[in-house]
C-alpha cells in the first residue's frame, strides 16, 4: 500500500506568480467518509481513482490507479456535487516539489501550496511565499471543500 505524507499551506497574498500554465483538473468524491475517502480525478486525457485512509497526523494510506477516461466521466456524474475544479501547478523550491492549486467555481480565491514528504520529519525549506500552515484544519482538504466550498465560509 501506499503511504501519503503532506503539508499544506497558504500563499502569503501577492507573493505567488505561476511560471507554468499548470494542468487544470476536475476530481469528485464517491464517498467523504472521513474513515475512506473514495476520488475520481480527470486531468486532460488521463482520469485516476483514488482510495485514501483517517489521517493519523499528516501520514494517511493512499492507493491511486488509472482508469478509463469514460468511466471517470461517468463516476464524476455520480459524486458529491459540487466537483472540485483547480488548476495545479509543480514549483521546485530548495530541491522539493511543491504543487500549488489554484482553485475555480465554488472554491475561487483559494490557493494552497502542498508538500509531500518521505517522512513526517524530513526537513523542507519554506519559499517565501508560504504563508500559514493548514495541514491539521480540515476545511481545506479537497473532500471537505466540496462540502463545504471556500465561498461559503
Amino acid at each position: 500500500m501506499g503511504t501519503e505524507i503532506e503539508r499544506k499551506f497558504l500563499l502569503k497574498p501577492g507573493q505567488w506568480q505561476p511560471t507554468d500554465t499548470g494542468r487544470r483538473m476536475a476530481q469528485g468524491y464517491l464517498s467523504r467518509d472521513p474513515d475512506r475517502t473514495v476520488r475520481v480525478r480527470l486531468v486532460g486525457d488521463e482520469a485516476f481513482m483514488t482510495v485514501k485512509s483517517r489521517r493519523t497526523g499528516i501520514t494517511r494510506t493512499e492507493i491511486e490507479f488509472p482508469i478509463a477516461l469514460e468511466h471517470a466521466r461517468d463516476l464524476l456524474l455520480l459524486c458529491h456535487q459540487p466537483l472540485i475544479d483547480k488548476t495545479r501547478h509543480h514549483v521546485t523550491h530548495e530541491g522539493m516539489l511543491w504543487e500549488v492549486d489554484v482553485f475555480h467555481g465554488a472554491n475561487d480565491g483559494l490557493v494552497v501550496a502542498e508538500i509531500e514528504l518521505p517522512a513526517e520529519d524530513t526537513p523542507f525549506a519554506l519559499p517565501e511565499w508560504v504563508g500559514e500552515e493548514v495541514s491539521h484544519d480540515m476545511r481545506y482538504t479537497n473532500s471537505n471543500l466540496c462540502a463545504v466550498p471556500f465561498s461559503e465560509w
